[in-house]
């Protein structure tokens, strides 16, 4: 057995471990206390959040302004009673994001929770970017939509104006056959670079389109960030029954997909009513299937057949530009899968989308 002065130096010697680590991190981190005082902290979090070491020893309660989060000791007790990790993604008053984590500090012996060290990692960039990457390829879709819906239309015509002019008999006009060819050669041409920059460059153009395993809850996690600003604003929960977490499809498609059902089910709210959405995965006779049901506002049945048309937005009051779901299904149709709507006035609405799986 160790004598007194031989513990001691092992205690002195861990609290020299745990004082070096902290020291020496990069990322900003506490230790507070089941008493919820502040015990430790490493240099990050004092530039981050202007600690001072005279705070070290203080209650929560006393600089809780420094975090700029109002709720973070409601979190700390809730992750002291529960012994459960908590993650969220808190928004600073000079507008940067970062994912706090906190983790119950746990007393092995006495199998209770003593406190719980908080660590917070930036994220700013990384929301940014994401958000920036989903107008992207909004963007991207609606230019090779219009080139190849509405510029085709166009040219189909001049192309029947041409026979048209074929057949009428022109006399005197020896140089007509001539310039009707130029014309044509000049379709020829046009048609040529349409079809070159939509079908035959496609899996080049529409979203890097690389099949590969994706992970349900990693795509979601991705929407969660890009849509941190609406989640807390409106306070909406999300929440995620995954029974089938492994799916087969291009990243960017399905973020693209689970993002727009996500979003419109936080917009499309019913006022005074906290959103909520519930997101959920099964197999189903051959497909993945995916299932996003809200609370809000829902849908009238004559407009349930309007929805997924490009430009049709039934709710003006709501800002947008009509695009959302029209992406989505044509995603899906083009995948080889397809999409269904339930919904009720005042009580919600269900999208479920159907996804091919892979042999």
């Amino acid at each position: 057995m160790e004598t007194k002065s031989e513990q001691i130096k092992t205690l002195i010697g861990l609290n020299d471990e745990l004082e070096n680590y902290f020291r020496n991190t990069i990322i900003p981190q506490l230790f507070v206390d089941a008493h919820l005082i502040l015990r430790k902290f490493t240099p990050p979090a004092m530039k981050q959040f202007s600690l001072k070491m005279e705070d070290v020893g203080r209650p929560m309660a006393d600089i809780k302004d420094n975090f700029r989060f109002p709720s973070i000791i409601e979190n700390v007790k809730y992750v002291i009673e529960s012994g459960e990790l908590l993650e969220k993604e808190i928004q600073t008053t000079d507008m940067r994001w970062y994912q706090m984590n906190i983790l119950p500090y746990l007393v092995a012996k006495e199998k209770k929770t003593d406190g719980v060290i908080i660590t917070f990692v930036e994220i700013t960039m990384r929301i940014r970017d994401l958000r920036e990457q989903e107008k992207l390829i909004a963007e991207h879709e609606i230019l090779l939509d219009t080139i190849s819906h509405d510029i085709k239309t166009p040219l189909t015509s001049l192309g029947l104006t041409i026979e048209m002019l074929r057949k009428i008999p022109e006399k005197g006009m020896g140089k007509f056959p001539m310039l009707l060819e130029k014309v044509e050669s000049s379709l020829i041409k046009m048609k040529d670079i349409i079809y070159d920059l939509t079908e035959s460059r496609q899996s080049e153009h529409r979203y890097n389109a690389i099949e590969e395993l994706l992970n349900f809850e990693h795509i979601m996690e991705d929407v969660r960030l890009t849509l941190a600003p609406q989640i807390m604003e409106t306070g909406a929960i999300i929440e995620c029954e995954v029974c089938h977490s492994e799916i087969v499809f291009v990243r960017r498609k399905l973020r693209s997909v689970i993002f727009n059902l996500v979003s419109n089910a936080i917009k499309y709210a019913l006022p005074g009513r906290t959103p909520k959405v519930v997101l959920s995965t099964s197999n189903e006779n051959g497909f993945t299937t995916i299932s996003v049901s809200d609370n809000g506002r829902g849908i009238a049945e004559d407009d349930l057949s309007k929805i997924f048309a490009k430009y049709e937005r039934i709710a003006k009051d709501v800002e947008g530009t009509g695009i959302g779901l029209y992406l989505v299904k044509e995603i899906v149709n083009l995948a080889g899968g397809h999409i269904t709507v339930e919904s009720k006035i005042n009580e919600g609405t269900t999208f479920k989308v159907y996804l091919k799986n892979q042999v």
